[in-house]
């Protein structure tokens, strides 16, 4: 008998807290563009957006992402509908935020919880790697945007949008009041407009993954783990890994001293983190990324961040094992 009713409440407060996120990055990005902000923003942020020749308004859901992920996200959904950005543009910006989207995590798990259990060495060298990787990913999305996409127009400037969100036009209130009530409305209805796609997924795959054991997946590590010489610790750690960033962590830690080198201890978390990216697609990406941008461009999302995050993360394990220096 499958499980259905026990795993509800969860996604119900998943899908709640997914949903304020969105309410409230939807509407602080009308916000800073009535009130004019996005100049302000831009002027750190054009070092990225302009070389990747996106609009500069994208700077704000670049800041954005370094503090909610989905919030930043959120704004580019409403940018892409308002059709600030292209879809392929809107891929750049996706792979852009990618370093910002890691620097929240930096505050509130990696220093506080990752690096104590892991002790220094190994803990610098695990976020450094990790830091490396996003940081490679957001400036191939910079070269992206430099060789695929052209300047656009009215760079430098906030776009004027029509009341309704649908283009170029009309543009925002003038008073503080009409303002701050358009950027809340907007924010509602979009989050309305999602709401109901976003729970459906989300109840989908909890069922799905409340049934199925979807963590088989860490079988593959096997031949992965040998063919890169790993110790044979290797294997466990990789599966708990999988499973848990914070358990794995404990797991290696607790392995008696000189089972790994400091490299083969990062490089084995991170084809843990390659095999947990398949079991974290399906059981957050998938629903997350439909719910924001709908089944068609949602897939292109992860396609993309899939192969990049897994072309890199694989490089920095080469590079860790193999490279002399």
């Amino acid at each position: 008998m499958w499980e259905v009713w026990s795993v509800l409440p969860a996604v119900g407060r998943r899908v709640l807290t997914v949903a304020v996120f969105i309410a409230v990055g939807v509407s602080l990005a009308n916000l800073l563009v009535a009130f004019g902000l996005i100049e302000q923003i831009a002027r750190g942020s054009k070092y990225l957006t302009r070389p990747a020749n996106l609009p500069d308004e994208v700077g704000s859901a670049i800041v954005t992402t370094a503090a909610s992920t989905t919030a930043g996200y959120g704004m580019l959904a409403d940018f892409r509908e308002a059709g600030r950005l292209s879809d392929r543009a809107t891929l750049v910006a996706v792979t852009v935020n990618t370093f910002f989207g890691f620097v929240q995590h930096i505050f509130t798990f990696y220093a506080p919880v990752l690096i104590p259990i892991l002790g220094v060495e190994v803990g610098l060298l695990y976020v450094g790697s990790r830091a490396a990787i996003a940081l490679a990913i957001t400036l191939a999305g910079v070269l992206a945007g430099a060789l695929l996409l052209s300047t656009p127009d009215g760079r430098g400037s906030a776009m004027p949008v029509e009341a309704d969100g649908g283009g170029v036009g009309r543009e925002y209130p003038e008073t503080t009041r009409g303002k701050l009530s358009y950027a809340a409305r907007t924010g509602y209805e979009k989050t309305r407009s999602i709401l109901p796609r976003l729970a459906g997924i989300y109840a989908i795959v909890a069922v799905l993954t409340a049934n199925i054991d979807v963590t088989r997946a860490t079988s593959a590590a096997e031949p992965l783990v040998a063919v890169l010489g790993l110790p044979g610790a290797a294997l466990p750690v990789v599966a708990v890994f999988a499973l848990d960033t914070t358990n794995g962590a404990l797991f290696l830690s607790s392995l008696p001293a000189g089972t790994f080198t400091p490299r083969e201890a990062v490089a084995t978390m991170l084809v843990g983190g390659i095999v947990s990216f398949a079991v974290s697609t399906f059981k957050r990406s998938i629903p997350f990324q439909y719910g924001i941008w709908g089944a068609e461009f949602g897939s292109k999302v992860i396609l993309v961040n899939t192969t990049l995050k897994l072309g890199f993360i694989a490089t920095a394990v080469a590079l860790l094992l193999f490279s002399p220096v």
